[in-house]
C-alpha cells in the first residue's frame, strides 16, 4: 500500500469514527430532547423518565468493559459494524414503546450497541494517528459527538413538530444503521506503515491473541482508580443536564419546545469549541490542566442552569458544553499517556464501567430529587455536586504532570 493510499484510508477510517460518534451521541442525548413529548403519552413521572435513561446506561455499563477488552484483540471493523447496527435496532424500537417498561428494554438494547461507540472508536483512531498528534486527532474524532448533539437539538424538534416524537426515534435509528454500513465499508484495523499522521504498525490486518493488559498491575495502580472515579462523577454531572434541561426549560421556564431544543444545540456548539480548542492545547499544556478546566466548566455550568434564565441560561449552557465536549478526548488520551497505548481499549472499557455507573445513577437520583422538591433546579444542584467531586479527584494529576511521571502498565 502506497503513501497516498495510506493517507486515503486514514481519512476514511477517521471519517467513519467521526460519523459513529455523531450517530451514537445524537441518540444518547436526543432522549432528553424527546422526553417532554413522551411524558404524557407514557404517563410517567420524572423518576420513571430517569429510569428509562438509566436502563440505557446500565446495559452500556455492563457491556463496555467486555467490548473494551475485545477491541484490543479482535477485528474492529466487524465489531463496530455489528454493535452500531444493534444500537440502531434498539433506537428504532423506541418509536413503538407504549410503556415505561417497553421503553426501558428498547433503550437498553440501544445502550448495549452504543458501548462499542467509544473505546473501540478511540482505539482505532489512535492506531491511525501519530503519537505527537494524539490529543488533536482524538478531539477531532470526538467532535463527531458534539456535532451529533447540535444536529439533535436542531433537527429533532422539527421532526416532533411535524410527525410526533415517534418520528424522531425512526430518524435516529436509520442514521445508526447507516453508520453501521459506513463502518463496514471504511474501517480497517491497522495501517501498514507510518505516513504523515499515521501510526506505525507492521502487523496491518492482523489480530493479536495475546492479553492486552495485566489486570493485576492495572487494579493495583492508584492513578488508575483516581481517574476511574473522576470519570464516574464526571459522567454523573454531565448526564443530568442532558436528561432534564429540555424538560426544565419547557415545563418550568415556559420556553417553547423549539427554544428549549436550542439549548441542547448550544451545548453541542460549546462542545465542538471545547474539542477543537482545549483538545489541541492539551498537547502543549498537558491533559491534567485541561481536565481540570473541563471539570470546572461542567460544575459551574450545571450550577448556573439552576439559577439563570434567558440569555444568561444560554451562556452558562454554552460553557457547560465547552467543558463537556473537551473532557472525553482527554480521558481517552490519558489511557495512552499514563498507561499503555496497546492496552488503551481495555483501560477505556474498564473506565467506561465507572462512567456507566455514574450515568446510571444520575438520572434516577436527580429525577427523585426533582419529584421530591417539585422543581428540576435541585437536579442541576445535584449535578454540580458531582462535578465538584470529579474536580477534587483530578487534582493529584497536576502533581504527576509536574513531576513528569507516567505509570505504565505493561502488557
Amino acid at each position: 500500500m502506497g503513501i497516498s493510499s495510506l493517507r486515503g484510508r486514514a481519512i476514511a477510517v477517521l471519517s467513519a469514527c467521526i460519523f459513529t460518534a455523531f450517530a451514537a451521541f445524537s441518540i444518547r442525548y436526543s432522549y432528553g430532547i424527546l422526553l417532554p413529548e413522551m411524558l404524557s403519552p407514557l404517563g410517567m413521572t420524572k423518576a420513571q423518565a430517569g429510569t428509562i435513561f438509566a436502563s440505557y446506561f446500565a446495559m452500556n455499563c455492563l457491556s463496555s468493559p467486555v467490548i473494551g477488552i475485545i477491541s484490543d484483540r479482535c477485528n474492529l471493523r466487524i465489531l463496530l459494524t455489528a454493535f452500531v447496527m444493534i444500537m440502531g435496532a434498539g433506537t428504532l424500537f423506541m418509536h413503538s414503546a407504549t410503556s415505561v417498561v417497553q421503553a426501558s428494554v428498547f433503550f437498553a438494547i440501544a445502550g448495549m450497541g452504543a458501548a462499542a461507540c467509544w473505546a473501540p472508536v478511540m482505539v482505532i483512531a489512535q492506531r491511525w494517528t501519530d503519537d505527537t498528534m494524539r490529543g488533536t486527532v482524538l478531539s477531532l474524532v470526538d467532535a463527531g459527538s458534539s456535532l451529533g448533539v447540535m444536529a439533535a437539538g436542531t433537527l429533532i424538534p422539527l421532526f416532533v413538530d411535524r410527525s410526533g416524537w415517534q418520528s424522531g426515534w425512526v430518524f435516529l435509528g436509520l442514521m445508526a444503521v447507516t453508520a453501521g454500513v459506513v463502518n463496514f465499508v471504511c474501517i480497517r484495523n491497522r495501517p501498514r506503515q507510518a505516513s504523515g499522521c499515521l501510526a506505525t504498525d507492521k502487523n496491518y490486518g492482523t489480530v493479536s491473541s495475546e492479553p492486552a493488559v495485566s489486570y493485576t498491575s492495572l487494579f493495583s495502580n492508584r492513578l488508575f482508580w483516581i481517574i476511574a472515579l473522576a470519570y464516574l462523577f464526571n459522567g454523573f454531572a454531565i448526564i443530568i443536564p442532558f436528561t432534564f434541561l429540555n424538560t426544565y426549560a419547557c415545563k418550568e421556564l415556559a420556553m417553547t419546545y423549539e427554544t428549549a431544543g436550542f439549548l441542547i444545540t448550544l451545548t453541542g456548539i460549546g462542545g465542538l469549541v471545547g474539542k477543537l480548542t482545549l483538545g489541541p492545547l492539551s498537547d502543549t499544556f498537558g491533559r491534567a490542566i485541561i481536565l481540570l478546566v473541563c471539570a470546572a466548566l461542567v460544575t459551574a455550568g450545571a450550577l448556573g442552569m439552576a439559577y439563570s434564565t434567558g440569555i444568561i441560561l444560554q451562556i452558562v449552557t454554552f460553557f457547560f458544553g465547552v467543558g463537556y465536549g473537551a473532557c472525553w478526548g482527554m480521558y481517552a488520551a490519558c489511557a495512552s499517556d499514563y498507561f499503555s497505548k496497546k492496552s488503551a481499549g481495555a483501560i477505556l472499557g474498564t473506565w467506561s464501567l465507572y462512567l456507566g455507573i455514574g450515568s446510571f445513577l444520575a438520572p434516577i437520583v436527580s429525577g427523585w430529587a426533582a419529584d421530591s422538591t417539585g422543581t428540576l433546579q435541585s437536579a442541576f444542584i445535584v449535578a454540580a455536586c458531582g462535578g465538584v467531586i470529579s474536580l477534587l479527584l483530578l487534582l493529584p494529576l497536576l502533581k504527576i504532570q509536574k513531576q513528569g511521571v507516567h505509570s505504565t502498565v505493561n502488557a
